[in-house]
């Protein structure tokens, strides 16, 4: 089995921080992480491989070059490939365009690498949270999709993946070649073992840049492109809800909450 895994190198947004004046992200000194949904894809590729050895997990990243540190990490865990897609005019794409600009990259690794029988993506990236990028990318290729998957199992020529549902999980059959997106499962991804860390410190990551691509449509990337513009950001103003009840005795709070409550209709 062939598998691409779509990842992604966002800020870690536990220690984020909001600029009180500007109502900005401070980003300084902000450590870079995998997208921890792009583990949980990861670790459920991982898995199939632990059940069927001959499969072969390959990574593409779109960004940067500094993107380069979660490909040689996604390789310390698991990928036995991985491939970055960054150059100019990606720059400020949304995630139409990220999405069209990542169908394109599929087809050129594929090239490389062989058809993929499936493609896995993180449910969402916690940089954006739009949960946009998976199956815009699906439609893009044509490529039947789940999302939300929780695990994936090879069955034959189909996979059957356990998705999360509001009222628990359901088992959905899926044929070949499909895309699915992640969310978080029961279990936690694998780390890495200390000589697939080094081999991965060493390896070269393939760049794919902007004249990878001699068929794309320059108008569907970056900046113009894009369809999504951000307008505006800022922190909600706190409200000051409740009141605060403190009588001389416990017997007199408990009367003055039900004369409130009374009085607002609750009681």
């Amino acid at each position: 089995m062939n598998i691409l895994i779509c990842i992604k190198q966002v800020p870690d947004t536990t220690e984020i921080r909001i600029d009180p004046v500007k109502n900005t992200l401070i980003r300084d000194g902000v450590p870079s992480i995998l997208n921890p949904f792009d583990g949980y894809a990861l670790e459920a590729a991982a898995r199939i491989k632990d059940k069927n050895p001959d499969t072969k997990i390959v990574v593409v990243s779109m960004g940067p070059p500094q993107a380069s540190a979660v490909l040689k990490e996604a390789l310390a865990i698991a990928a036995d490939r991985a491939y970055l897609v960054s150059g100019r005019t990606f720059g400020g794409s949304d995630t139409l365009a990220t999405s069209y600009i990542l169908s394109n990259a599929v087809k050129k690794i594929e090239e490389q690498e062989g058809k993929f029988d499936a493609i896995f993506c993180g449910k969402q990236a916690i940089d954006g949270d739009t949960a946009q990028v998976g199956p815009e990318l699906a439609e893009h290729l044509g490529l039947p999709q789940v999302t939300y998957g929780l695990e994936a199992e090879l069955d034959g020529d189909m996979l059957k993946v356990k998705k999360e549902v509001e009222e628990g999980a359901e088992i959905i059959g899926i044929r070949l070649p499909c895309l699915v997106t992640f969310t978080k499962p029961a279990w936690d991804p694998r780390y890495p073992s200390i000589k697939r860390k080094m081999a991965a410190n060493k390896a070269e990551i393939p760049v794919l840049g902007d004249d990878a691509f001699p068929e794309i449509d320059t108008a569907r990337i970056g900046l113009k492109g894009s369809p999504t513009h951000v307008k505006k950001t800022f922190v909600p103003q706190k409200k000051q809800g409740g009141i605060k009840i403190q009588e001389a005795t416990n017997e007199d709070s408990a009367r003055k909450l039900f004369s409130v409550l009374s009085e607002a209709g609750v009681i």
